[in-house]
């Protein structure tokens, strides 16, 4: 992106951080100029354990998953919620997931490691990915994870040879592509037949992978999954996936006789990351799910399955924001005023990967309105390295704290080291607590593994 496009709908709109309250977390508060959160000053916290930083809500975070548990069950006994490890992931996150009673989603080796090291149950793990390593699935076997869930013909074969290996038995979910276009971006949209990800119903690989899966040893098939994108505004693609999901169970029990017991329809529930947004709330994501399984099953004459649900972003996203110091300021007359801050593409690179658009404030000012209008610049080698473009902000000046919402999800996962930069820490912050769950890290950690 070498060239910065301008947003000519962009204005200064004298929002105060009182109008941002759909994007803040849930503990936000201002007192006299600054913001706080959990009960702590986030200027201060900027100012002794330096910028950039993450900051996370332990309480929003632990709300959000109460609710969409208590959503889910009290509509529908049989259901789980299995948070989405690739949106944040940490021993102390793994460790909140297991005391709020969730189940895992995780999608690599690393995340695998990270909840062992936790002592998460095993048994409450759902393994992801479209190319699981051979290494990756011994790791999960061997663990005793919960469920596998199966991506491609090759992969149920190794499963099926390394439990038979061993004498046990795997339980497994085969991943199906329900053909559902999810109204999101499209690099966020998983669930077409033009997929990396699980078995097309349209080609007949799905019921192909059903029959194989049926008569392959040392694998039990428990049911199957389906995910069809993420940040999802619009419900009814939900309720589609599971009408298409149903009309496959109902076939496949004709066709071979299996019964589903499992149910597992990925995450995707969209969050506000403007002021402007408005998306769905735990109540209606979970009175849209249950509703579609009772009617959908129940018109098939299908005994109703255990459903897992997957969120991540859902659940930490408004959770956490980034902290940054504000260094220079420079107005180029006429064009644009650029705002550079100790940050950029390498603790978030959403913006740069799919023009994701956020709120921020500057945190020293927070009773102010926000009348200036300005792009924020990283500190790194690339014309593109931004993280808002012309966004409103307070008249900034060298030293402020900018803080930027919306910034837990997918964006410590996704940071890098690129320029040799040390990637920031994580702090949790509760009732006037902070609680570091990762350092930032040192010179001396880029180049822990040189030979």
């Amino acid at each position: 992106m070498a060239h910065i496009a301008h947003d000519p709908d962009a204005r200064p709109d004298m929002r105060t951080t009182h109008d941002l309250r759909v994007v803040l977390p849930r503990t936000a508060e201002v007192r006299g100029d600054r913001l706080f959160i959990g009960g702590v000053d986030v200027v201060e916290l900027a100012q002794t354990r330096g910028t950039a930083l993450y900051v996370m809500d332990e309480a929003h975070i632990r709300g959000q998953l109460r609710s969409l548990i208590s959503a889910l069950r009290s509509r529908y006994e049989r259901s789980e919620v299995a948070y989405a490890g690739k949106a944040f992931t940490s021993k102390a996150m793994v460790a909140l997931v297991g005391e709020e009673g969730g189940c895992l989603d995780v999608s690599s080796g690393g995340e695998l490691a990270i909840a062992r090291a936790a002592g998460f149950s095993m048994k409450r793990v759902v393994v992801h990915g479209n190319n699981k390593t051979l290494l990756e699935l011994v790791e999960a076997i061997d663990a005793g994870v919960g469920r596998i869930v199966v991506d491609c013909f090759e992969e149920l074969e190794r499963i099926s040879a390394l439990a038979t290996e061993r004498a046990s038995t795997q339980a497994i979910l085969l991943r199906i592509a329900p053909g559902i276009v999810a109204d999101t971006h499209e690099y966020l949209q998983t669930g077409g037949e033009d997929s990396k990800f699980g078995f097309g119903i349209a080609s007949g690989a799905a019921l192909d992978a059903i029959r194989r899966a049926l008569d392959a040893p040392g694998v039990v098939l428990k049911g199957l999954h389906c995910h069809i994108g993420s940040q999802i505004f619009a419900l009814d693609s939900f309720a589609k996936a599971i009408e298409v999901m149903a009309d496959l169970i109902a076939s496949v029990r004709t066709e071979t006789g299996f019964i589903t017991e499992d149910l597992d329809l990925g995450g995707g529930l969209g969050i506000a990351y403007q002021a402007a947004d408005k998306p769905s709330d735990v109540e209606q994501f979970a009175e849209v799910i249950t509703s579609a399984v009772k009617r959908e099953f129940g018109a098939r004459d299908l005994p109703l399955p255990l459903v897992t649900v997957e969120p991540g972003r859902s659940i930490v996203a408004n959770a956490g924001v980034t902290l940054y110091t504000v260094g220079a300021v420079k107005e180029i007359p006429g064009i644009r005023t650029y705002i550079a801050v100790d940050g950029g593409m390498t603790d978030n690179i959403r913006t740069a990967l799919y023009d994701a658009r956020y709120e921020s404030i500057l945190a020293n000012k927070a009773d102010q309105p926000r009348s200036t209008l300005v792009t924020i610049a990283g500190k790194h080698c690339e014309s593109g390295d931004v993280i808002l473009i012309d966004t409103p902000l307070q008249p900034a000046e060298p030293g402020d704290t900018l803080c930027v919402f919306t910034t837990g999800a997918y964006n410590q996962s996704m940071a890098s080291n690129y320029n040799r930069q040390v990637r920031p820490g994580v702090v949790f912050v509760k009732d006037g607590i902070v609680r570091e769950v990762l350092r930032r890290e040192t010179y001396d950690d880029l180049m822990r593994c040189e030979v």
